[in-house]
């Protein structure tokens, strides 16, 4: 079977669903089973402020691996302690890394960033940090011993898909030297996951594509065929690009010169 691991925990699913966005649980619920996820993310600072429709989103999420978020986190102080009462609520050492001071872009500060990566690491945290797509930044996180990186496809919440390809590429070609490369951020369409997938990267992160579709359990569903699709072309091994065009049909015994 064709697993991945975070950690020591080996994963079938190569889908990780935010919990964000949905207008209720009850369509959140049935769009992680539709899905086929085995980890979600979940934002502490909103259920530590009880905001709503996060009151009893813990308890909604039961039966999923929690993917605990420091989504608000400005600074890397701030971003340990989200984290360290993301453990105290859930029990989970994993922790998603965030540290975004840009209110406009949105867009991950790579220096705060290894700096609370390595302090969360030292506190026996699993780190999963959210990253512009930066390979010298990813590098230095798996040489702290990071357990995934989680590079950008394009701003959170855009839907504008792949804009960071020919930077994922690099990632793709350097996957030696670096843990799982989870792509975040960006994604609006299943052709997306699968373009990220046939890359050769291990799996993505999605949350507004499929919260926001009219249909989200449905979307959730093309979600799962989309990633598996990519896996599958990314093992099958893609025919490499030609310059020019070659004939499907053999050319054998057929007349060359002019079209009549």
């Amino acid at each position: 079977m064709d697993t991945w691991k975070v950690g020591d925990v080996e994963l079938k699913s190569r889908l990780i669903l935010g919990s964000g966005k949905f207008r209720d649980f009850g369509v959140m619920r049935e769009a992680i089973r539709a899905s086929g996820a085995e980890v979600v993310t979940v934002a502490i600072r909103r259920v530590e402020a009880k905001a709503p429709g996060h009151v009893g989103l813990l308890e909604a999420l039961e039966g999923v691996r929690l993917l605990p978020n420091t989504a608000g986190a400005k600074t890397a102080e701030e971003a340990l302690r989200i984290a360290r009462l993301g453990r105290a609520l859930t029990g989970e050492r994993w922790v998603k890394l965030e540290v975004i001071p840009d209110p406009t872009y949105l867009l991950p500060d790579p220096v705060e960033t290894l700096k609370a990566a390595e302090a969360l690491l030292a506190e026996g945290f699993l780190v999963l940090p959210y990253i512009g797509p930066d390979l010298v930044l990813a590098r230095r996180l798996a040489q702290l011993g990071t357990a995934t990186v989680m590079p950008l496809a394009a701003p959170i919440g855009s839907g504008w898909g792949v804009r960071t390809r020919a930077l994922l590429e690099l990632f793709a070609r350097e996957r030696a030297t670096l843990p799982p490369v989870v792509v975040d951020a960006g994604l609006g369409l299943p052709s997306h996951a699968a373009e990220v997938l046939e890359l050769g990267l291990d799996a993505v992160l999605v949350n507004t594509a499929i919260a926001e579709a009219k249909d989200p359990v449905a979307m959730a569903e093309a979600f799962r065929l989309g990633v598996e699709a990519g896996r599958r072309a990314y093992l099958a091994g893609p025919m490499p690009p030609r310059e020019g065009a070659s004939p499907s049909s053999p050319v054998e015994g057929v007349p060359l010169g002019k079209t009549p």
